[in-house]
């Protein structure tokens, strides 16, 4: 991944990946990212998401690495961390914390799109799309629709239950949040 120095000095995965991500660093990117609304409070890189897949294609299912990229602050880490995150592991807990510190779209919709996966992702779904903050909101509205997309073993009243919801907060005039519902 990294270079061979990291290797040889031993670092752990998440030191490799996070030194690598570094190396990759696009600033010219970031400024697009912010063009459409992809602004973060923490460490941007401007990765874009066909790199991050193909990174998280060899650490699939990786929990603790996952922990670890989240703990990093990137924004592109934790990107990468929602992508290797195994959703039987996630717990409730974790998506409260991530979900709280989820603060565009992008990371968001990532984070729904492991969320949609896990056994209480019509639990969550319901719950955030009660709440005020605009990208928690949002949050619960992408896990639905990722649930529609990823999750076709459902039956059809898991999605009858989320109609309501849908209906009850098509006002809400928050950019994101209106693009998701």
């Amino acid at each position: 991944m990294c270079c061979e120095a990291c290797f040889q000095v031993g670092l752990s995965e998440s030191v490799r990946l996070v030194a690598h991500l570094y190396s990759l660093r696009n600033d010219a990117n970031v400024a697009g990212q912010a063009r459409f609304g992809i602004v973060s409070q923490a460490e941007q890189l401007g990765l874009a998401m066909p790199v991050l897949r193909a990174l998280a294609r060899s650490h699939r299912r990786d929990h603790a690495l996952a922990l670890e990229l989240w703990d990093s602050g990137i924004h592109d880490a934790r990107i990468l961390a929602t992508l290797v995150e195994n959703p039987k592991q996630i717990t409730r807990g974790q998506m409260e914390q991530w979900v709280r510190a989820a603060d565009n779209w992008a990371l968001t919709d990532a984070l729904a799109f492991l969320i949609d996966r896990t056994e209480f992702a019509e639990e969550k779904a319901l719950a955030w799309s009660e709440r005020k903050g605009e990208f928690v909101k949002r949050a619960g509205f992408a896990t639905m629709a990722g649930m529609a997309i990823h999750r076709k073993e459902l039956p059809d009243d898991v999605f009858r239950r989320f109609l309501p919801v849908i209906a009850r907060e098509a006002t809400d005039e928050r950019n994101f949040v209106k693009k998701a519902v």
